[in-house]
């Protein structure tokens, strides 16, 4: 599978949290010939289902890898001497620090291209000069007299940041949304894996909706569809200058498999076995707590979910400039296949055995 052509097209479709339509879309497309089932739930999540070959009933595993972004929502539109900028809010963990100068789109009755601006740092007084910048401060200017804006844009329209996918030296690529296209891009290549493989289980593939808000889309999908056991598939925080050497991870340098409360013992472990089955190296995340991903979601629906947790090496999270590399993505993809022919009708039973042993 050509990564890059399908990550470009996943990142640059817009989607933030609540208006995911557009991604879901792209989604469904892409999915369409690897499932035996596919279908856009009531809240705007994918749900791409593969058989397995086993004897019915099944046992399913759900994979879970969120479409939705950070975005921008219009909050109010202010005439100034006849020209219209949109005042803002955020959608999601929008760092406004990384939005001046960047390029944005209104969804409004059609798509309006603009630019997010404020007052250039020589025009402000000096008691402002050296005071962060907040939302009150920012506007999207598309060019329009105010009067035309309103008949086009009302308040509580989405806004999405507009950036093309770019390639960097080697494997590296950067651009926006990659936390989590990133993700589905994996998900995608898992299915690209399992071209010609048997697996004794149901593979249900979710790209799920709304998890920059409130996890919404695993808790719902998970509650909806009972799987066995799941997998949540996220980005985490990749190496970079000043960051902490803990809890980073090397971009290029495997798959990051989460340990911890939130993650079942016995999925960890499997997943690991698959990896070590590879020879493919993986890199181990502890969370002390909640990971902050779809995992919760999953793991907590119904009685309890058996849940385990991969994630993929990022650079600049929550930014228009979000950085990977593309070898993980394939790694990750090819690992989830792995797993999934790993299952067998003894593995439920074992994975209770799993939580007492080291």
């Amino acid at each position: 599978m050509e990564i890059f052509e399908t990550l470009k097209q996943l990142s640059e479709t817009p989607g933030p949290s609540g208006n995911e339509h557009k991604i879901a879309q792209t989604i469904t497309d892409l999915w369409q010939p690897y499932a035996d089932e596919i279908e856009v739930d009531r809240i705007g999540s994918v749900i791409a289902v593969k058989h397995g070959q086993g004897v019915e009933p099944r046992p399913q595993l759900l994979l879970a890898a969120h479409l939705d972004e950070i975005g921008l929502m219009v909050k109010d539109i202010s005439d100034h001497q006849g020209c219209g900028f949109m005042r803002l809010t955020n959608v999601g963990g929008v760092d406004i620090r990384h939005l001046y100068g960047q390029t944005a789109v209104a969804h409004g009755k059609r798509d309006l291209v603009g630019v997010l601006g404020s007052l250039p740092g020589r025009m402000l007084p000096p008691e402002r000069s050296n005071k962060p910048y907040g939302f009150k401060d920012l506007v999207l200017d598309v060019g329009m007299p105010a009067d035309e804006l309103r008949e086009l844009v009302d308040i509580g329209d989405f806004v999405s940041f507009r950036q093309p996918l770019r390639k960097l030296q080697g494997s590296l690529v950067t651009g926006k949304a990659l936390d989590n296209r990133a993700s589905v891009m994996a998900v995608t290549a898992c299915f690209d894996y399992l071209n010609g493989r048997s697996h004794a289980w149901d593979l249900i593939v979710v790209a799920t909706a709304q998890e920059e808000t409130r996890l919404l889309g695993a808790y719902t999908t998970a509650f909806a569809k009972k799987p066995d056991a799941a997998v949540a598939i996220d980005v985490t925080f990749g190496k970079g200058a000043m960051l902490n050497e803990t809890n980073t991870f090397n971009l290029g340098g495997g798959p990051v498999l989460g340990i911890g409360p939130n993650v079942h013992p016995g999925m960890h472990k499997a997943l690991k076995k698959s990896a070590d089955k590879l020879e493919m190296k993986t890199q181990p995340e502890t969370h002390t707590r909640g990971s902050g991903t779809d995992a919760f979601g999953l793991q907590v629906a119904r009685e309890g979910i058996p849940t385990g947790l991969v994630s993929i090496p990022l650079r600049y999270m929550h930014t228009m400039v979000e950085t990977i590399d593309t070898q993980d993505v394939e790694r990750v993809g090819r690992l989830l296949a792995e797993f999934l022919c790993s299952l067998d009708t003894e593995f439920l039973e074992n994975l209770s055995a799993s939580m007492m042993e080291k």
